[in-house]
């Protein structure tokens, strides 16, 4: 093979596999629709143009309950979603800022000012832990072993349990509801 054919077939190689990145998208799977990949989803992406240096951390929130709260708004009924709150965290960039965040959220770390000021969890469950998630055209599909049924009781904590996981996913663009499988999850 002569040079000249030797260059052409390397620029014919590589236009081949810049065609295919665009096609394919990363790791050779199609991309996501428009807001639905896990980098408009709190990705923190530098736009065309932009000449600003991403952050490698951003803030997020975390929803837990506010007993105290929850008593200020009607002592007579308790046990309100209205009373899941957010905390703020600061978690790292990633591919994958939902997992990152329900996954800490799962730890049930608070402070103690959190604590003081009425916040509760029962986070974390023993043998509750998320085993993945996809967004299709808004609906967040999470996906979590619950090896030991932590997450069925009263309809209040089950509730409450669902409420905080939904609440810290709604807060991503892009996510518009959010559903669990199994289904046996969170049952009264």
């Amino acid at each position: 093979m002569s040079k000249n054919n030797t260059i052409i077939l390397t620029v014919l190689v590589f236009f081949a596999a810049a065609a295919g990145g665009i096609f394919l998208g990363r790791n050779g799977f199609p991309p996501m629709e428009t807001g639905d990949s896990w980098n408009d989803i709190g990705g923190g992406n530098v736009q065309p143009g932009d000449q600003t240096v991403p952050q490698k951390t951003r803030k997020i929130d975390l929803y837990y309950y506010n007993q105290q709260k929850d008593e200020e708004m009607d002592p007579s009924i308790g046990c309100s979603r209205d009373a899941v709150l957010p905390v703020e965290r600061e978690i790292s960039r990633t591919e994958t800022p939902v997992q990152d965040a329900i996954n800490l959220l799962l730890k049930g770390y608070l402070t103690d000012s959190e604590k003081s000021a009425g916040f509760k969890t029962e986070f974390p469950l023993q043998g509750f832990s998320l085993k993945g998630a996809n967004l299709a055209s808004g609906v967040l599909t999470l996906e979590f072993n619950d090896e030991l049924n932590k997450t069925g009781g009263g309809s209040c904590r089950v509730g409450l349990l669902w409420a905080q996981i939904e609440k810290t996913a709604k807060q991503f663009a892009g996510v518009e509801s959010v559903q669990f499988k199994p289904d046996s999850l969170f049952q009264p």
